[in-house]
């Protein structure tokens, strides 16, 4: 059973700067795909960020691109989303999601997810 555990979350002010890591156990991390979603209360999850099982990709939502950045290391089986220049609606929990090999944009192509991590920006 794979097994994801964000951290990395809290209140940072408008402008500011964020690594949300997510580190994976119980799988096979290197055939993994990893992504980043975001929610806040009363909307659908949205995709914020993808990463091939190879570091394929990365794909971003226009919302984020040239602000946030993807990655994995392989050695700890992490990924992490570094977010720069963050603005009060960047505030929500964020998700990491894990699947098989290939990156992907929809929630619905994720099996595996974690308990999420609170991002609050503030103006």
């Amino acid at each position: 059973q794979v097994q994801l555990v964000e951290s990395g979350g809290g209140l940072v002010q408008d402008g500011g700067s964020l690594r949300l890591s997510c580190a994976v156990s119980g799988g096979i991390w290197s055939n993994l795909a990893m992504g980043w979603f975001r929610q806040t209360p009363g909307k659908e999850r949205e995709f914020v960020a993808t990463i091939g099982w190879s570091s394929t990709g990365p794909l971003y939502a226009d919302s984020v691109k040239g602000r946030f950045d993807i990655s994995r290391d392989n050695s700890k089986s992490t990924v992490y989303l570094q977010m720069h220049s963050l603005k009060p609606e960047d505030t929500a929990v964020y998700y990491c999601a894990a699947r098989w090999f290939r990156a992907s944009m929809s929630t619905a192509d994720y099996a595996y997810w974690g308990q999420g991590t609170q991002v609050t920006v503030s103006s």
